[in-house]
């Protein structure tokens, strides 16, 4: 410490002598005449001290100035960004040599200012000063900082034309200029021309390269042929070649590098420690990380960073935020990356208090107004589903990115709140943010789930205008919007385009044929699907049983389930056995479906009572369809459907009572019958229908159409069926009743507002009567039209007066 101290105390003594001494001259220049080379000496010192005023003032009273002290000023001004008196005192010299053009070019290089650079570099050709080396790779240095490829390869070719293509200084930048550039194998190819004796210099710049455009092995075997050649890595090597080493988790590679580090002294540089963190975090090594940042006692922030990266990664949250909190204990300054990998530990850990207790920290010292810190913010409140938090930041938020669209985009989508996230996508547009992979994906998958056709096509079509790349991702999204939109064809297209596929792919597409009535289509799927190599997962049965259900491929069905286990090691879960006793119970089999149900290993979940409460309603059997809607009762005790089916069961077999008792006790616990209601989307705008509704604009319009089909499609042999008309009515009300069901209302619309020979899309979200169904086939005769009605279990396609279910549903 003692040492430390006179250090310091003997460097303070140096830097006042330095500025009395400059005081001095600048009071005595005027009293007596000094030497020139002395004004000089002290007019190098102040400049190199950082006292540029001070040299300044000494320069303005200098009456005898030469060659030496105008560029003295003039390189002062320039390399301390004070380019304007910089460029005054070149203009004013008279002794302007290549070292004045050099000085003010390097100024303006060093600041980013290219278009005067540039301008100087040519101008001073023009008045026939030669550019040094120096000077070109100030220019060369400056497309590398801009990325200015064209400058740069123009300035390639004056090197060559003026024989600097030998020179190992302005090779070295042009090597750094194309890496920079990211054009790696003409770096690569100057380099290996590269005149004899490569330096370290040379090295680390192509080593540097490599690592920073991804081509990791080739910086370990480019570090390698420089050991081979005896040149020495320094504190800039290591970095590079232990950043190429964490890119591609060469972790034995990286420990060895560790050792020529030691070896070579360099174990102390603060950011050969950062880079050693970092390489082992990275690649997985955590326990050599920590050891390194606790032994090396590390106080510097790239490290710490580094470390809880490393942990976020490896999903070690509470060591991360352990750590977070020494660091905040030892007053180690906490950046806009610290930040972002500490909330990113929430994102999955839903600890709102202290997850707030991060966001006032963020707050209190000054990062709420920092863009990356911002978007960790919403992606963290996103994902925990805190979707007003994460609209109040992102509200605030004065610029924001494609990143803070998204963030906030994939949340909505992922906490089901579609609207918002078609709402803000809309907005995304609107303010000139163009949509990455991952916003259409989740964006797609919200339109999957409204069923909204048209958003869904402009979204696709929005991303193969943009130039887009396709990734798995986006078509998975399109195939599973296609086919849960009933375009089962265009999924099918999107599908067949693919260059890859996924277990998602083939499962999306098997989904899509068992929901749209192509069940043998849905096994013919999965058939390929082993026979590319694919293994199915838990989803993929589901969608295997649902077809069979749906198709009544009762055999089928029980080899997918009996193979789940005994073939994949997948167990059955409760979607699956809801499948199967579906399946069981439409076929009359509810003596196996209850033994199916006896022997589960959990306990059933409400789908599983759902799928036998559906069969007992059908099949009549009141007894066990009670056991049923009793445990529905208590799984789902708002839920309308049991009290609904329980009631009309028991009106069926007469026991009028019991009816009574349980809409009874339906209304005192005040659960009210979901009312049902079909829409249509047409131009952008979704027009919702309930039954006998007199509220649609085109009212009037809407039952004149009524009545046509009603007619018409009588005349073709259709007869309304009495069983699913209101019982409290009389026959002819009964009739006009059934007439105006919401689904027949919407298709009356469709009728109306569609182009002759377009598909009619209607959706419900209850499942679709007998009498409409009948009517809809009939519909679709009449009119020659294709109707796709989706209700709440599957897609109905009506066709020439045929549905694909097989009137199976």
């Amino acid at each position: 410490m003692f040492k430390l101290d006179f250090k310091i105390h003997n460097f303070s003594l140096r830097c006042r002598s330095k500025i009395i001494g400059a005081a001095r001259y600048t009071h005595n220049v005027g009293n007596s005449v000094k030497p020139t080379s002395d004004l000089n000496r002290a007019l190098v010192d102040l400049s190199n001290s950082g006292e540029i005023d001070e040299a300044g003032q000494l320069f303005e009273q200098m009456s005898d100035r030469d060659g030496f002290t105008w560029n003295t000023m003039i390189a002062a001004y320039a390399n301390s960004g004070r380019l304007r008196e910089a460029k005054k005192l070149f203009n004013e010299t008279p002794f302007k040599n290549f070292f004045t053009w050099s000085s003010l070019i390097s100024g303006y290089s060093n600041y980013g200012r290219d278009i005067e650079a540039f301008e100087l570099f040519w101008q001073m050709q023009l008045e026939g000063y030669r550019p040094s080396q120096y000077t070109l790779d100030n220019v060369l240095r400056l497309c590398s900082l801009k990325g200015l490829l064209q400058r740069g390869e123009q300035f390639h070719g004056y090197a060559i034309k003026n024989c600097f293509d030998l020179n190992a200084f302005v090779v070295t930048g042009l090597v750094d200029m194309y890496a920079k550039c990211k054009c790696i194998f003409e770096a690569e190819y100057l380099f290996k021309m590269f005149p004899d004796g490569k330096n370290h210099v040379a090295w680390t710049t192509m080593i540097t390269g490599y690592s920073q455009n991804g081509y990791g092995f080739k910086a370990i075997e480019c570090f390698r042929d420089m050991r081979v050649e005896g040149v020495e890595s320094n504190q800039f090597t290591f970095p590079s070649i232990l950043t190429a080493c964490a890119a591609v988790s060469a972790r034995d590679f990286g420990a060895q590098v560790h050792g020529c580090i030691l070896s070579s002294g360099f174990e102390a540089n603060v950011y050969v420690q950062s880079s050693l963190v970092d390489m082992y975090a990275k690649c997985g090594d955590l326990d050599s990380a920590r050891r390194l940042l606790e032994y090396s006692e590390i106080d510097n922030e790239v490290s710490w960073n580094s470390m809880i990266v490393g942990f976020v990664r490896q999903g070690f949250h509470k060591e991360a935020l352990s750590l977070f909190k020494k660091m905040h204990a030892r007053d180690i300054k906490i950046d806009d990356f610290t930040y972002p990998s500490v909330l990113n530990c929430f994102a999955s850990n839903i600890d709102l208090n202290n997850a707030k207790s991060v966001h006032s920290l963020i707050v209190k010292t000054g990062f709420e107004g920092y863009k990356f810190v911002n978007n960790a913010l919403i992606d963290m409140y996103a994902k925990q589903g805190n979707l007003d938090c994460a609209f109040l930041v992102f509200n605030l938020m004065q610029d924001k990115d494609v990143i803070s669209w998204t963030s906030l985009i994939t949340g909505c989508a992922h906490h089901g709140s579609y609207e918002e996230a078609l709402k803000y996508f809309s907005d995304m547009r609107i303010s000139g943010i163009s949509p990455d992979h991952v916003v259409v994906s989740s964006i797609l998958s919200a339109c999957a789930e409204l069923t909204v056709l048209e958003f869904g096509q402009q979204v696709h079509a929005v991303f193969l205008k943009s130039g887009g790349c396709s990734s798995l991702s986006v078509d998975n999204s399109l195939v599973l919007m296609y086919a849960k939109c009933g375009c089962i064809n265009d999924a099918n297209r999107v599908f067949d385009s693919m260059h890859t596929r996924d277990v998602i792919t083939w499962t999306a597409l098997i989904m899509g044929c068992a929901q749209n009535g192509k069940g043998k289509e849905a096994l013919q799927f999965y058939d390929q699907m082993l026979a590319r190599g694919t293994k199915p997962d838990y989803i993929t049965f589901i969608g295997l049983l649902f077809a069979c259900s749906h198709a009544g491929l009762a055999e089928n069905a029980r080899w997918f389930f009996e193979s789940m286990d005994k073939v994949y090691g997948i167990k059955p879960g409760p979607d699956h056995y809801a499948c199967m006793i579906d399946l069981l119970g439409r076929s009359g089999k509810l003596i196996e479906a209850k033994a199916l149900l006896d022997q589960m290993v959990g306990e059933p979940d409400a789908t599983v009572w759902k799928a036998l409460l559906s069969a007992c309603r059908v099949h009549g059997d009141l007894e066990l369809g009670e056991r049923a809607a009793n445990n529905l009762f208590e799984l789902e005790p708002m839920n309308a459907m049991p009290y609904v089916q329980l009631s009309n069961m028991y009106s069926t077999a007469g026991k009028w009572e019991d009816a009574a008792r349980v809409r009874k006790l339906m209304k005192s616990r005040g659960i009210r019958k979901e009312p049902g209601c079909s829409w249509i989307e047409t131009n952008s705008q979704v027009h919702i229908f309930i039954s006998e509704d007199r509220g649609h604009p085109l009212r009037t319009d809407i039952y004149s159409k009524i009545d046509e089909i009603m007619l018409l499609i009588k005349e073709a042999g259709y007869v309304p069926d009495m069983n699913f008309a209101l019982h409290n009515v009389e026959e002819e009300g009964k009739e006009i009743g059934l007439a105006y069901h919401s689904e027949k209302l919407a298709v009356a619309f469709g009728l109306l507002t569609l182009p002759q020979g377009a598909p009619i899309r209607i959706f419900k979200n209850l499942r679709v009567c007998g009498d409409c169904h009948t009517a809809m086939k009939y519909i679709s005769a009449v009119y020659l039209r294709h109707i796709i009605l989706r209700d709440s279990n599957r897609f109905h396609h009506f066709k020439a007066g045929n549905c694909s279910c097989g009137d199976y549903w």
